[in-house]
């Protein structure tokens, strides 16, 4: 075979393989860039609702659907030792306040005791002061003499003994007073806990224990949230999550409304990753909610990170390595801006008139 002859089935092959691979020109036109995330409604400022004690369940005061105010009972628990506790420190009270200010107070009893103490002692001072000034003349014996000044001296150290016990009891009695108080007032905290309120205006969507169950403080009893107002909460992945920024539009569309195209605003962005999936939690409110909500529906979201109009872009598909195209002059490097679900920004290296290959 002749050289020319190879040359020219050559040729012909690379023509043939040109002309197969798909080839596009970049056109002109507006691109958004945004960030998918899954999505869950909720309720705004839905909390779980916890007994504070434990006990059994005697009854729900509501059903799941109604609708209730602040301090709203929801559930009633039962348990007899707080009750008796409680009788008991009545009766610790009464009867502190009886030893303290009642007819059988401790401290009348002291206070007599001073009244006869006084009572001596001025006697004994008489008796005193007229023994001494007979002895003063000289009238009389000095074991009379001692013998009243040591009974004058012992009554007036009687008395004293008497005013410091009185002061010490009273003292006494005043903190037992108070901390029977104390454990009364405790006593009734306590008993009320056994009623579990509503801590907002909203909406019962659960309660999770029947009548008759055994209740603890570590398992949740209700699930209360806002009865108009809905969260939107979205899964962002760690790698997309320093591109999301307060009040960015979302784009959210619902299984449960086939479709629909709703729009939000991102309202809170929490700073915590969650650990098990390398996700962080976004939060958004609904410009206009649907009609009917529920808890728990999910859906998607694509949140507008940036948009651009008039700017020169490819499909995703014909880029190599990320950064690369294939043109008519071989591999040239370009260089991306904005990228969509499939398309990305050219900012240079390639011009709207410029062929470009997808990779084989």
């Amino acid at each position: 075979m002749s050289r020319s002859i190879c040359y020219m089935l050559l040729g012909i092959f690379f023509t043939s393989c040109s002309t197969t691979q798909e080839k596009i020109l970049p056109t002109v036109t507006n691109i958004t860039e945004s960030v998918y995330s899954s999505v869950t409604i909720q309720p705004d400022s839905l909390y779980q609702a916890y007994a504070s004690v434990s006990g059994i369940l005697d009854k729900n005061l509501v059903e799941e659907g109604d609708i209730v105010k602040k301090e709203t009972p929801l559930i009633q628990v039962i348990n007899s030792n707080p009750k008796l506790n409680t009788e008991n420190a009545k009766l610790s009270l009464d009867l502190a306040q009886k030893n303290y200010n009642g007819s059988a107070a401790v401290l009348r009893s002291i206070e007599d005791e001073i009244d006869a103490a006084a009572l001596k002692l001025a006697n004994d001072s008489i008796n005193y002061c007229r023994q001494k000034n007979l002895w003063d003349q000289q009238i009389g014996s000095k074991v009379e003499y001692d013998t009243k000044k040591l009974a004058y001296e012992l009554s007036e150290n009687t008395l004293d003994l008497l005013k410091n016990k009185y002061q010490r009891t009273k003292e006494e009695l005043e903190t037992q007073l108070k901390q029977a108080e104390n454990n009364y007032k405790t006593s009734l905290i306590t008993t009320k806990d056994f009623t579990i309120n509503s801590k907002i205006n909203g909406k019962v969507y659960a309660l999770y224990k029947n009548p008759g169950e055994i209740v603890n403080t570590l398992e949740p009893l209700a699930a209360v949230g806002s009865e108009t107002v809905f969260v939107i909460e979205m899964l962002v992945d760690e790698v997309d999550i320093v591109k999301i920024k307060k009040h960015q539009k979302a784009i959210i569309t619902l299984d449960a409304y086939n479709g629909k195209v709703f729009t939000a605003n991102v309202s809170k962005i929490y700073p915590k990753k969650d650990e098990r999936n390398q996700t962080f939690m976004v939060e958004a409110l609904f410009n206009k909610e649907p009609d009917v909500l529920y808890p728990g529906l999910s859906g998607e979201a694509n949140i507008i990170i940036d948009t651009k109009e008039d700017v020169l872009t490819i499909p995703k598909l014909y880029l190599i390595d990320e950064t690369k195209v294939k043109t008519d002059n071989g591999i040239v490097e370009v260089v991306t801006g904005l990228q969509s679900m499939d398309t990305v920004e050219i900012l240079s290296g390639i011009t709207k008139e410029t062929w470009i290959y997808k990779p084989e």
